[in-house]
Formats: C-alpha cells, structure tokens, sequence
C-alpha cells in the first residue's frame, strides 16, 4: 500500500512540475512552433544519412531500405517518449555541482519526479513525430507475411522501448550521484543506445551484439522482436520465445534501475555550497 502511495505522489508531483513547464514554454506559441519544427528537422538528418547511404549501396549487412527504416522508426520512437519524459535526467550533475540538488531533496515530493520533469520539454515532440513517420513508411514498405502476434509485437516494441531507455535515463541519473556528474557517460548510453539501435545487428561484431543482449539489454527494444518479425536470424543463437520477452525485459530493467537510484540517493553527500 505504502509502495502505491508514493508512485501515486511521484507522479501527480510529475504532472504538476511538467504542466508548469509546458504552461512556460506555451507563453510563446510561434517560438515553441518553430523550436518543435526545427527539433523534427535535425532529428530526422539521422535518417536523412541512412537514405544518403542507400543511395550508394542495396543493402547493408544483408538489409534492405525498409527494414532498416523499420528499426529505426523503432528506437526513434521508443526513445522520443523516453526523452520526453525523463530526458532531463542529464542535468543532474550540474544540479549537484552547483548545490542545487540539494534543494530537490528538501522539498515534499519524490526526488525522481522532480529530477524527471525538470525543464520538460514539449519541443522533443519533434523527436517522437520524426520516428513515427518513418515507422509508419517502413510499416507499408516492408514485405512482411503479417500475423496477429508479428502486429501485436510492433507497438509492444514500441512501449518496452520507451521503458527500457527510461529505465536506462534512470540509472543514469544514479550513476551521475556516485560519480559526481558523469553526464557523458549517461549519454553514450542512452543517446548512443539509440543511434546503435537504428542499424542491424548484422553490422556489428557479436561481442557487442552479446553486450547489448545479455548485459546492457538495448537489442529487446527492436533487434530481437524486429527480427521475429522480418523473418530473419538473429546473430546469435536465441530461442524463439525471445522475440516476446521485451516487456518483461522492460519491467526487469525498471526495477534494477529504481533500485540503483535509491542506493544511489542515500550515499549522495552534498556539496556543502
């Protein structure tokens, strides 16, 4: 019961922070606009690239144009919601730094659900627009025998993704008060989990590909799943029931990473400034 309460405080002290911060970023419609349209255009120079190098070759590692654009309109997704939500996480270093985090801590409210929407961002909208398109494109282009479970698993892709690189901001964050910041560290994680995701497996060495498998579980957000769905072989051997797995991989990952970040906020010692 104790547990429920405190999501529930977390979440309505989520709302209320965010809904200050959309109500600030919303004074000034034309300038949100324009932010929101030039975040969409500089996320989508990612795919913009993808379509350059195509341009050149047929395949790349033995995929076509759809189904790369089937992963990537995956992790662009998946990641935008993860980013919208919990994209400020990366601030939290300099909220150490500067004392600042100490004031979060004080206040009667979840210290994540602060440190989540703190300077939300409705202008990353542009990020979730831009793969859903894409997605969408590689949805009609791609040649699949479709049945109800390969249908089922696309926006079950598309949700466990967004948990799965949330779980990873989360953990992040944690990292951040061991270390100090580490704000980098934190992004090559997330920001580079997703860019890794957007090209197939089949490009990389299968020491990495067992890393963000079994380690660091990156591939349940689109390699394993999409993989089931376009019929062909992962890079290492898996059993089939792996492709379904990604929600529990998901939920897995959500609590290793809430435990991380209490263990995390009960050794933060402040900066005293």
């Amino acid at each position: 019961m104790g547990e429920r309460s405190a999501l529930l405080e977390g979440l309505r002290a989520y709302r209320l922070i965010a809904g200050m911060w959309v109500r600030s970023s919303m004074t000034y419609r034309t300038s949100f606009i324009v932010t929101v349209f030039g975040n969409l255009l500089v996320t989508g120079l990612d795919f913009v690239g993808i379509l350059l190098m195509f341009s050149q070759v047929d395949s790349l590692g033995g995929w076509s144009l759809p189904e790369i654009a089937f992963l990537y309109g995956l992790s662009a997704t998946a990641f935008g919601i993860a980013d919208l939500v919990l994209g400020s996480m990366d601030v939290l270093g300099a909220r150490m730094r500067d004392g600042s985090f100490d004031i979060l801590l004080v206040r009667p409210a979840p210290v994540l659900a602060q440190v989540g929407a703190d300077r939300f961002a409705l202008r990353r909208l542009g990020r979730i627009t831009q793969g859903a398109v894409v997605l969408g494109w590689a949805l009609v282009s791609i040649d699949v025998d479709w049945s109800a479970p390969k249908a089922l698993l696309v926006p079950v892709m598309v949700v466990s993704g967004a948990a799965i690189f949330s779980a990873v901001f989360v953990a992040g964050a944690a990292f951040q008060i061991f270390a100090q910041d580490a704000a980098e560290v934190q992004n090559a994680f997330t920001y580079g989990g997703t860019t890794l995701l957007q090209y197939p497996p089949t490009v990389f060495g299968k020491d990495l590909v067992r890393g963000v498998t079994f380690m660091l579980p990156l591939a349940f957000v689109n390699w394993v799943p999409a993989a089931y769905v376009l019929d062909r072989p992962y890079p290492i051997a898996l059993p089939g029931w792996a492709a379904f797995v990604s929600p529990l991989v998901a939920v897995a990952c959500c609590v290793l990473a809430g435990m991380a970040w209490r263990v995390g906020l009960r050794s933060y010692r402040s900066t005293g400034s």
